[in-house]
């Protein structure tokens, strides 16, 4: 059997839910990939199910991996433990809550080949099963675009680095060569870091939304959503303070905006005598906060329906990143499926 050309390192820890999905879909790729599952000292039933698939594909191979040492946060540590034992010239870096469409593969290596980018990263659908998550997901990953516009990571013009570590894919020749994720072991945002690590050594990016590419279903409960995103959103944000209290006040805008017109309609309901200016000012603020979210849906490819989730979307927002802000900010410990690591404020 020839060396296959790309290898696929999944990092799994206590991923029952998720895993047979994500290797059959990379199973059933156009391109052949040899398949690594990192079962990440999993106290549920990944490793059974794991056993069960390895009868089915003679291309996985599982990887038992041992606690991190001290200074590695888990995920770096299994991703390094999947790439000692890959042979592929091309690495895929995917987590198992990630399914991938049939020719996933087969497009990033055209897209690195048409772009000479020596890491090609989409970023894939989401879905949005509850109201939550189509009030919080969409709403993030609006702002994260306007934090890390696509087209200015991918310009080998602009230093602005970045990646989603659900679907990254790179030369492992220049992952080899900025040190791979033994630079980057500490980082909470690894993905990020690695991505920055890349194009500071003069490689070139290619990062997009991966519409068709690949779906996931990040959180599947509200707290699990919650400690996620608090370990992710004040370091995604660059740490800075000032969007924290800019989130704070959009918030508090909005609330107190449908507070205002729903008080003046119930004015006028019962015969008080209540300013037409009063509605009409507060529609027109919530009529234009809710343009501008719809034109980000539109643009970043989320269902318009998604509109209609806008205020709680930025209740959330505000009330996660301030979590997060105070969690970091604190020096308390960041919590991830039940490890602790202590990153510092930069």
């Amino acid at each position: 059997m020839p060396t296959p050309q790309v290898s696929a390192i999944v990092p799994a820890r206590n991923e029952e839910a998720n895993i047979a999905a994500a290797v059959e879909s990379l199973a059933a790729q156009t391109v052949p990939l040899e398949i690594i599952v990192v079962n990440d000292g999993s106290t549920d039933r990944t490793g059974a199910i794991l056993i069960e698939l390895q009868q089915r594909f003679p291309q996985l191979r599982v990887v038992e991996a041992k606690e991190p040492p001290p200074g590695w946060t888990g995920k770096s540590h299994a991703v390094v433990c999947g790439i000692e034992q890959a042979s592929g010239t091309w690495l895929l870096l995917t987590d198992a809550d990630v399914r991938h469409g049939p020719r996933a593969v087969e497009t990033g290596l055209e897209t690195a080949r048409r772009t000479g980018a020596a890491m090609v990263s989409f970023s894939p659908d989401q879905e949005l099963s509850t109201w939550w998550e189509r009030a919080i997901t969409p709403f993030i990953y609006c702002r994260l675009a306007e934090e890390y516009p696509y087209e200015r990571v991918s310009s080998p013009e602009d230093s602005l680095a970045a990646a989603n570590g659900q679907w990254l894919f790179v030369s492992r020749l220049a992952y080899n060569a900025v040190g791979g994720h033994a630079a980057v072991k500490g980082e909470v945002l690894e993905d990020v870091a690695l991505a920055r690590l890349l194009k500071r050594s003069g490689c070139r990016l290619h990062f997009a939304r991966g519409v068709g590419v690949a779906r996931t279903r990040m959180y599947r409960g509200l707290r699990e959503m919650w400690e996620g995103w608090s370990k992710n959103l004040f370091p995604l944000f660059g740490q800075r303070r000032s969007l924290v209290a800019g989130a704070a006040a959009g918030a508090a805008l909005d609330t107190l905006a449908w507070l205002f017109l729903l008080l003046s309609v119930w004015g006028e309901w019962h015969g008080w005598p209540v300013s037409a200016w009063v509605p009409a000012i507060n529609l027109g603020v919530l009529g234009w906060r809710h343009l501008r979210y719809a034109q980000a849906v539109h643009k970043n490819r989320y269902p318009l329906r998604c509109i209609l989730y806008y205020t709680p979307g930025s209740v959330l927002f505000a009330a996660l990143l301030a979590d997060s802000a105070s969690r970091y900010l604190s020096g308390e410990p960041v919590r991830w499926k039940g490890r602790q690591y202590v990153v510092p404020v930069k």
